[in-house]
């Protein structure tokens, strides 16, 4: 009965530690995907001369409820060949990659639009200094797992962890 008391003891003590490393993987992740999208995106831009956009998943992708706004990425992203460059997706356009986010993950674009074109010298639209700030669901950007993706104009990208990015 001590064991067991024991064990039950640990795991109360530990269980909140469990949680925060959960949110972490998860935020890190997600942060990961967005970064290697932005690099692909860019790459495919100045492959292609331009073309290209980014575009997030409707709330009603899997059940995913985390994308009501267009600021929130939540539900994931697609990269597409973007035919006439307005920067929405239309049926029938290439699609380059589709990134679907773990769940419980909130993925805000800074600048509220639902979409990125990506030009022929790999330069965002609606990005600039402002970026994306990823969180925890559940807990929001006050968790210490938030972490944000700031993007200069020239295209270097950085992962920062006092968010949201300065101008």
């Amino acid at each position: 009965m001590v064991v067991i008391a024991i064990i039950g003891l640990l795991t109360v003590l530990a269980g909140p530690q469990f949680t925060t490393l959960i949110d972490r993987w998860r935020v890190r992740s997600v942060t990961e995907s967005m970064v290697n999208s932005l690099q692909v995106a860019r790459s495919e831009a100045i492959k292609r001369g331009g073309h290209i956009g980014i575009q997030k998943l409707p709330n009603t992708t899997k059940g995913c409820q985390l994308a009501s706004t267009n600021e929130e990425w939540g539900c994931g992203w697609i990269i597409f060949v973007d035919s006439d460059s307005n920067g929405k997706y239309k049926v029938g356009e290439e699609i380059l990659q589709t990134v679907v986010t773990s769940a419980n993950t909130d993925v805000i674009h800074k600048s509220g639009s639902s979409s990125i074109s990506v030009d022929r010298n790999g330069k965002m639209s609606g990005l600039n200094a402002k970026g994306f700030i990823i969180s925890p669901a559940t807990i929001g950007i006050s968790s210490p797992a938030t972490r944000g993706i700031c993007m200069a104009a020239g295209g270097r990208i950085k992962i920062i962890e006092d968010v949201p990015c300065s101008n």
